[in-house]
Protein backbone atom coordinates (compact mmCIF):
# COMPACT_ATOMS: atom_id res chain seq x y z
CA UNK A 1 0.00 0.00 0.00
CA UNK A 2 1.46 3.40 -0.94
CA UNK A 3 2.00 6.10 1.66
CA UNK A 4 -0.44 8.31 -0.26
CA UNK A 5 -3.13 5.62 -0.15
CA UNK A 6 -2.58 5.05 3.58
CA UNK A 7 -2.88 8.79 4.25
CA UNK A 8 -6.12 8.95 2.23
CA UNK A 9 -7.68 6.06 4.16
CA UNK A 10 -6.62 7.57 7.47
CA UNK A 11 -8.07 10.95 6.55
CA UNK A 12 -11.36 9.32 5.55
CA UNK A 13 -11.56 7.40 8.81
CA UNK A 14 -10.90 10.51 10.88
CA UNK A 15 -13.57 12.42 8.98
CA UNK A 16 -16.07 9.61 9.52
CA UNK A 17 -15.45 9.30 13.25
CA UNK A 18 -15.57 13.07 13.66
CA UNK A 19 -19.01 13.30 12.07
CA UNK A 20 -21.63 13.77 14.81
CA UNK A 21 -24.56 11.40 15.00
CA UNK A 22 -27.66 13.20 13.79
CA UNK A 23 -31.10 12.21 15.07
CA UNK A 24 -33.58 11.62 12.26
CA UNK A 25 -36.01 14.40 11.50
CA UNK A 26 -39.48 13.10 12.30
CA UNK A 27 -42.78 14.08 10.74
CA UNK A 28 -43.33 16.76 13.38
CA UNK A 29 -40.89 19.09 11.61
CA UNK A 30 -42.49 18.65 8.20
CA UNK A 31 -46.17 18.97 9.12
CA UNK A 32 -47.93 21.23 6.61
CA UNK A 33 -49.44 24.50 7.65
CA UNK A 34 -53.06 24.31 8.64
CA UNK A 35 -55.53 25.01 11.41
CA UNK A 36 -54.42 22.01 13.50
CA UNK A 37 -50.95 21.73 14.99
CA UNK A 38 -48.81 19.25 16.83
CA UNK A 39 -47.68 20.68 20.14
CA UNK A 40 -44.41 19.41 21.62
CA UNK A 41 -44.52 16.82 24.36
CA UNK A 42 -45.07 18.65 27.66
CA UNK A 43 -42.07 16.83 29.17
CA UNK A 44 -38.91 15.02 28.07
CA UNK A 45 -39.43 11.80 26.11
CA UNK A 46 -37.76 9.80 28.88
CA UNK A 47 -40.05 11.21 31.58
CA UNK A 48 -42.14 8.03 31.71
CA UNK A 49 -39.18 5.64 31.99
CA UNK A 50 -38.98 2.80 32.86
CA UNK A 51 -42.69 2.16 32.33
CA UNK A 52 -42.83 3.68 28.82
CA UNK A 53 -39.50 3.94 27.06
CA UNK A 54 -38.26 7.15 25.46
CA UNK A 55 -38.03 5.65 21.97
CA UNK A 56 -41.69 4.65 22.06
CA UNK A 57 -42.65 8.14 23.22
CA UNK A 58 -40.63 9.77 20.43
CA UNK A 59 -41.99 7.53 17.67
CA UNK A 60 -45.53 7.71 19.02
CA UNK A 61 -45.58 11.50 19.24
CA UNK A 62 -43.26 12.58 16.42
CA UNK A 63 -44.45 10.07 13.82
CA UNK A 64 -47.86 8.66 14.67
CA UNK A 65 -49.45 11.76 16.19
CA UNK A 66 -47.79 13.97 13.59
CA UNK A 67 -49.33 11.84 10.84
CA UNK A 68 -52.82 12.39 12.27
CA UNK A 69 -52.25 16.15 12.27
CA UNK A 70 -50.84 16.03 8.75
CA UNK A 71 -53.79 14.04 7.43
CA UNK A 72 -56.37 16.13 9.26
CA UNK A 73 -54.97 19.37 7.84
CA UNK A 74 -54.94 17.86 4.38
CA UNK A 75 -58.54 16.69 4.74
CA UNK A 76 -59.89 20.14 5.67
CA UNK A 77 -57.66 22.31 3.50
CA UNK A 78 -60.43 22.93 0.94
CA UNK A 79 -63.16 23.42 3.57
CA UNK A 80 -62.57 26.83 5.08
CA UNK A 81 -65.65 26.91 7.30
CA UNK A 82 -64.94 23.48 8.73
CA UNK A 83 -61.30 24.32 9.42
CA UNK A 84 -62.36 27.28 11.59
CA UNK A 85 -64.34 25.12 14.02
CA UNK A 86 -62.90 23.70 17.26
CA UNK A 87 -61.93 20.05 16.92
CA UNK A 88 -64.32 18.90 19.64
CA UNK A 89 -67.21 20.55 17.77
CA UNK A 90 -66.22 18.88 14.51
CA UNK A 91 -66.01 15.46 16.15
CA UNK A 92 -69.35 15.90 17.92
CA UNK A 93 -71.01 16.67 14.56
CA UNK A 94 -69.40 14.23 12.14
CA UNK A 95 -72.64 13.88 10.18
CA UNK A 96 -72.24 17.49 9.08
CA UNK A 97 -68.75 16.84 7.69
CA UNK A 98 -68.76 16.39 3.87
CA UNK A 99 -69.03 12.76 2.85
CA UNK A 100 -65.79 12.73 0.88
CA UNK A 101 -63.65 13.66 3.91
CA UNK A 102 -65.75 12.33 6.80
CA UNK A 103 -63.76 9.13 7.31
CA UNK A 104 -60.46 11.02 7.18
CA UNK A 105 -61.73 13.58 9.69
CA UNK A 106 -63.11 10.85 11.96
CA UNK A 107 -59.89 8.84 12.01
CA UNK A 108 -57.37 11.66 12.04
CA UNK A 109 -59.36 14.17 14.06
CA UNK A 110 -60.06 11.47 16.61
CA UNK A 111 -56.39 10.51 16.63
CA UNK A 112 -55.33 14.13 17.16
CA UNK A 113 -57.79 14.66 20.02
CA UNK A 114 -57.01 11.36 21.71
CA UNK A 115 -53.27 11.84 21.62
CA UNK A 116 -53.41 15.45 22.76
CA UNK A 117 -55.27 14.27 25.85
CA UNK A 118 -52.95 11.26 26.24
CA UNK A 119 -49.72 13.26 26.53
CA UNK A 120 -51.36 15.64 28.98
CA UNK A 121 -52.46 13.02 31.51
CA UNK A 122 -49.06 11.28 31.62
CA UNK A 123 -45.65 12.41 32.82
CA UNK A 124 -46.68 12.06 36.44
CA UNK A 125 -45.70 9.96 39.43
CA UNK A 126 -48.73 7.70 39.55
CA UNK A 127 -50.04 7.01 43.01
CA UNK A 128 -53.69 7.73 43.71
CA UNK A 129 -55.99 10.73 43.15
CA UNK A 130 -56.97 12.96 46.01
CA UNK A 131 -59.64 15.47 46.95
CA UNK A 132 -62.76 16.01 44.86
CA UNK A 133 -61.49 13.75 42.08
CA UNK A 134 -60.97 10.86 44.51
CA UNK A 135 -64.47 11.39 45.87
CA UNK A 136 -65.93 11.22 42.35
CA UNK A 137 -64.00 8.01 41.59
CA UNK A 138 -65.21 6.49 44.85
CA UNK A 139 -68.79 7.51 44.11
CA UNK A 140 -69.08 6.61 40.42
CA UNK A 141 -66.43 3.96 39.77
CA UNK A 142 -66.20 2.08 43.05
CA UNK A 143 -62.88 3.50 44.21
CA UNK A 144 -59.39 3.67 42.77
CA UNK A 145 -58.57 -0.04 42.97
CA UNK A 146 -61.79 -1.00 41.20
CA UNK A 147 -61.25 1.69 38.58
CA UNK A 148 -57.81 0.28 37.78
CA UNK A 149 -59.16 -3.29 37.56
CA UNK A 150 -62.15 -2.36 35.41
CA UNK A 151 -60.15 0.02 33.20
CA UNK A 152 -57.42 -2.55 32.56
CA UNK A 153 -59.99 -5.26 31.84
CA UNK A 154 -61.76 -2.97 29.36
CA UNK A 155 -58.45 -2.16 27.69
CA UNK A 156 -57.60 -5.83 27.45
CA UNK A 157 -60.91 -6.60 25.77
CA UNK A 158 -60.40 -4.09 22.95
CA UNK A 159 -60.08 -6.20 19.83
CA UNK A 160 -57.27 -5.00 17.62
CA UNK A 161 -56.64 -1.28 18.14
CA UNK A 162 -58.46 1.28 20.25
CA UNK A 163 -58.69 3.18 23.50
CA UNK A 164 -60.17 2.96 26.98
CA UNK A 165 -61.46 6.16 28.60
CA UNK A 166 -62.89 7.62 31.76
CA UNK A 167 -65.55 10.12 30.72
CA UNK A 168 -66.82 13.09 32.73
CA UNK A 169 -69.89 15.31 32.37
CA UNK A 170 -70.60 18.85 33.61
CA UNK A 171 -72.05 17.53 36.85
CA UNK A 172 -68.78 15.71 37.52
CA UNK A 173 -70.23 12.24 36.97
CA UNK A 174 -67.69 9.72 35.69
CA UNK A 175 -68.07 6.75 33.36
CA UNK A 176 -65.91 4.07 31.77
CA UNK A 177 -65.97 3.30 28.04
CA UNK A 178 -63.76 1.73 25.37
CA UNK A 179 -63.66 2.75 21.72
CA UNK A 180 -62.24 1.15 18.57
CA UNK A 181 -59.58 2.66 16.33
CA UNK A 182 -59.31 6.44 16.95
CA UNK A 183 -62.92 6.94 17.95
CA UNK A 184 -63.42 9.13 21.00
CA UNK A 185 -66.26 9.93 23.44
CA UNK A 186 -66.15 13.43 21.94
CA UNK A 187 -68.06 11.91 19.01
CA UNK A 188 -70.91 11.22 21.43
CA UNK A 189 -70.86 14.73 22.85
CA UNK A 190 -69.02 13.57 25.98
CA UNK A 191 -65.80 14.79 27.56
CA UNK A 192 -62.73 12.73 28.41
CA UNK A 193 -61.14 12.81 31.85
CA UNK A 194 -58.31 10.47 30.94
CA UNK A 195 -57.64 7.61 28.56
CA UNK A 196 -55.07 5.04 27.55
CA UNK A 197 -53.99 4.09 24.03
CA UNK A 198 -54.04 0.33 23.39
CA UNK A 199 -52.83 0.46 19.81
CA UNK A 200 -49.72 -1.73 19.56
CA UNK A 201 -47.54 1.24 18.62
CA UNK A 202 -48.11 2.58 22.15
CA UNK A 203 -46.35 -0.33 23.83
CA UNK A 204 -44.91 -2.92 21.45
CA UNK A 205 -41.21 -1.96 21.63
CA UNK A 206 -41.13 -2.64 25.38
CA UNK A 207 -44.02 -5.02 26.02
CA UNK A 208 -44.41 -6.82 22.67
CA UNK A 209 -47.80 -8.60 22.84
CA UNK A 210 -48.14 -8.22 26.62
CA UNK A 211 -50.85 -5.58 26.61
CA UNK A 212 -51.98 -6.41 30.18
CA UNK A 213 -48.46 -5.64 31.46
CA UNK A 214 -48.51 -2.30 29.67
CA UNK A 215 -51.96 -1.43 31.03
CA UNK A 216 -50.81 -2.22 34.56
CA UNK A 217 -47.57 -0.23 34.22
CA UNK A 218 -49.31 2.81 32.71
CA UNK A 219 -50.83 3.82 36.05
CA UNK A 220 -47.32 4.57 37.31
CA UNK A 221 -47.06 7.56 34.96
CA UNK A 222 -50.54 9.07 35.37
CA UNK A 223 -50.35 12.75 36.31
CA UNK A 224 -53.15 12.97 38.86
CA UNK A 225 -52.79 16.73 39.49
CA UNK A 226 -53.30 17.31 35.74
CA UNK A 227 -56.26 14.91 35.70
CA UNK A 228 -57.74 16.86 38.63
CA UNK A 229 -57.39 20.04 36.56
CA UNK A 230 -59.28 18.35 33.73
CA UNK A 231 -61.99 17.31 36.18
CA UNK A 232 -62.40 20.89 37.44
CA UNK A 233 -62.47 22.19 33.85
CA UNK A 234 -65.18 19.67 32.94
CA UNK A 235 -67.36 20.87 35.81
CA UNK A 236 -66.73 24.48 34.78
CA UNK A 237 -67.68 23.69 31.17
CA UNK A 238 -64.24 24.65 29.84
CA UNK A 239 -62.75 21.21 29.09
CA UNK A 240 -62.35 20.75 25.33
CA UNK A 241 -60.31 17.74 24.22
Amino acid sequence: MTALHRRSLLAGFVALTATPLVRPAFAQSTAPSGPFRLDPLPYAANKNEPHIDAQTMEIHHDRHHAAYVNNLNNAVKDHAELSKKPLEEILANLNSVPDNIRTAVRNNGGGHANHTMFWEVMGGAGGEPTGELKAAIDRDLGGYAKLVDDFNAAGGRVFGSGWVFVTVDKSGKLGLVSKPNQDTPLMDGQRVLLGNDVWEHAYYLKYQNRRPDYLKAWWNVVNWPKVAERYAAAKAGTLTI
